[in-house]
């Protein structure tokens, strides 16, 4: 390619990086349809969309390019004469294929974190639009995206997360992510308590577990989840439940909750002084394991394993249940209803 095509080429570039800023939309499931459980007695959730000023800020390097472009709206380069560098204010659903393609390879080239950052910001902007979605699959771009999850640098490990978490509102795509679980279990376990790390990990996988499709790849994370439950802050307590409640939503997976080792202490957040964010999702989850009725001789069996879920939620000594009584007397009337609920 000629030095002018190269110049080009850099222009647009640094022009789509610059809108990374740009906020994310609600992101929507196929064709913009939204996802839904294929249960219908219990409920389950999605992850919220990620907004770009929730992510760390990205430091550039002073006087380089991308520090002289960002902040800028999302741009590319004219249809005609791409090599005057000329640009114009674009959407980033009006990305066309080239760009990505540009994106993705730049991202495989780059040696600078902060600059991977700003690529996978803008590649997670543009994965708020379903014909970018699937561009990106088509382009191999979740792979390599993906390949950023064991990246050296915490912040790109985020970047990573937020754009496989966007991507992956997407069934077809879902598929080729599904193959991370198990290092995304994995930087939840390793990361500090209460990191963003941790927080974009659970969104990723709340949206995973959405439908009962890849629900059985987190059976070995329920204890990991609930151990999360007790020590984590309110935030990534509320991401925590909503991974959870759609676990719990599938009778399917309810023998390897129930088995799985809780701390005892889980049954303290029912309580006045847990936040009604949390509170709520952790009613649902109990309802939805009230819901299950196990035989006679499987309670039996259960109540011989040390610390398992089920002694620590469920069983006759479990101290849930007068918990639960106390929290009639909540002053939020949604709160009550839903003690109400599982106490019937």
């Amino acid at each position: 390619m000629e030095d002018g095509g190269r110049l080009g080429n850099m222009k647009a570039l640094l022009g789509i990086v610059a809108g990374a800023g740009a906020s994310y939309g609600l992101y929507k499931l196929i064709s913009g349809g939204t996802l839904k459980r294929n249960k219908k007695s219990v409920t389950s959730e999605s992850s919220v969309s990620v907004k770009s000023g929730q992510q760390s800020e990205v430091k550039l390097q002073p006087g380089s390019l991308l520090a002289r472009v960002s902040g800028l709206d999302v741009v590319c380069p004219r249809p005609v004469d791409v090599t005057s560098g000329d640009i114009i204010h674009q959407s980033p659903n009006n990305l066309e294929p080239q760009h990505l393609k540009m994106l993705l390879s730049c991202l495989q080239n780059s040696n600078n974190p902060s600059d991977r950052c700003r690529i996978l910001l803008t590649l997670g902007n543009a994965a708020a639009f379903t014909v970018n979605q699937n561009l990106i699959r088509e382009f191999e771009g979740i792979h390599i995206i993906a390949g950023f999850l064991s990246d050296s640098a915490a912040e790109v490990r985020v970047h990573t997360l937020n754009a496989l978490n966007n991507l992956s509102m997407n069934i077809a795509n879902q598929e080729q992510v599904k193959v991370y679980v198990p290092q995304v279990l994995e930087l939840i376990e390793m990361s500090p308590v209460n990191s963003e790390l941790q927080l974009s990990a659970l969104r990723l996988l709340t949206n995973l577990s959405v439908t009962d499709t890849h629900q059985h790849l987190l059976k070995e994370s329920i204890t990991l989840l609930m151990s999360l439950l007790v020590v984590s802050n309110e935030a990534l307590q509320v991401q925590t439940l909503k991974v959870l409640v759609n676990l719990s939503s599938n009778p399917d997976m309810m023998d390897d909750i129930v088995q799985a080792q809780a701390p005892a202490s889980v049954v303290l957040l029912f309580d006045q002084r847990t936040a009604p964010a949390v509170l709520l999702r952790l009613l649902t989850f109990a309802g939805n394991l009230k819901a299950w009725r196990p035989s006679a001789q499987v309670a039996d069996e259960l109540r011989r394993k040390q610390d398992c879920l089920f002694r620590v939620m469920l069983d006759e000594s479990s101290q849930l249940h007068s918990r639960l009584i106390q929290l009639l007397s909540h002053p939020d009337s949604e709160i009550q209803a839903h003690v109400a609920r599982i106490l019937t």
